[in-house]
């Protein structure tokens, strides 16, 4: 399987500095998520998210990075994707996590909109010294 190595699976990290950085990221998740045998709407799905993750890092913290690993457990296999930076932080989580809310004029459909995406969603953010988020999206192991 692709992205294994002599320790086994590793995840895979894409350091968040300018918009190409979001390319290499969405290219990569579309890798996993191709490896893995994702279908086509749920490679979709996991692409997007990694798009507005990365997006708010760059927009809202310049810096940070998105890291991607294989999961698995006796029905599952899935991918983990990490987005972490180490910006001014979310105030409102719950706010944010709003259909509509925007802090930037956009259309407001970023973290809700991963959250609708994904199969599993957390988040932590403390002000002034960034935020973590992890989204998980399973497949059925093919038998």
């Amino acid at each position: 399987m692709l992205f294994q190595s002599d320790k086994g699976k590793e995840p895979l990290t894409v350091e968040i500095h300018t918009e190409v950085d979001i390319v290499e990221a969405r290219q990569k998740g579309r890798m996993f998520s191709n490896c893995l045998g994702f279908s086509a709407l749920d490679q979709a799905r996991i692409i997007t998210a990694i798009s507005e993750l990365s997006r708010n890092i760059y927009k809202y913290a310049t810096t940070g990075k998105i890291i991607m690993e294989i999961i698995e457990n006796q029905l599952e296999i899935g991918l983990k994707i990490i987005a972490i930076d180490k910006g001014p932080g979310i105030k409102n989580i719950q706010q944010a996590l709003e259909s509509g809310y925007t802090m930037s004029g956009g259309l407001g459909v970023g973290l809700s909109g991963v959250k609708k995406l994904m199969d599993e969603f957390t988040i932590s953010s403390q002000e002034d010294h960034g935020v973590n988020i992890e989204v998980i999206k399973w497949k059925k192991r093919n038998k």
